[in-house]
């Protein structure tokens, strides 16, 4: 089992972000919202959205790292490859790690289902 998270797990580029809103399917949590779809890269990947008003720099990224660091540790469990862009919600911010944690797994879950 492969946990680094390089270049080629990641989305980057805006038309990659566009084309997966377009077809992929919302999951909505209490503090984050997913857009997920099939991936066509083989392989599972994560774009991370945290717009500046969830807070300052140093608490959006606090949230890119927890979310990046969850999907590598747990990507295996999705079932399949898929493309997931996470969005944090406003509240998110203020959570702990551990609730950061529950919540992504109760979203991750429901990929998991559809798989």
């Amino acid at each position: 089992m492969r946990f680094r998270f390089g270049k080629e797990d990641r989305i980057l580029k805006r038309s990659e972000f566009l084309a997966l809103d377009a077809r992929g399917r919302r999951i909505a949590g209490e503090w984050f919202l997913l857009v997920v779809a099939p991936s066509a890269a083989g392989r599972s990947r994560l774009g991370v959205t945290v717009s500046r008003r969830i807070g300052r720099a140093v608490q959006r990224n606090r949230l890119k790292r927890v979310v990046r660091e969850w999907f590598r540790l747990n990507r295996h469990a999705l079932g399949g490859s898929w493309d997931v862009h996470v969005i944090a919600r406003r509240g998110a911010a203020g959570q702990t790690n551990r609730a950061l944690s529950e919540a992504l797994r109760k979203l991750f879950e429901e990929i998991a289902k559809t798989a």
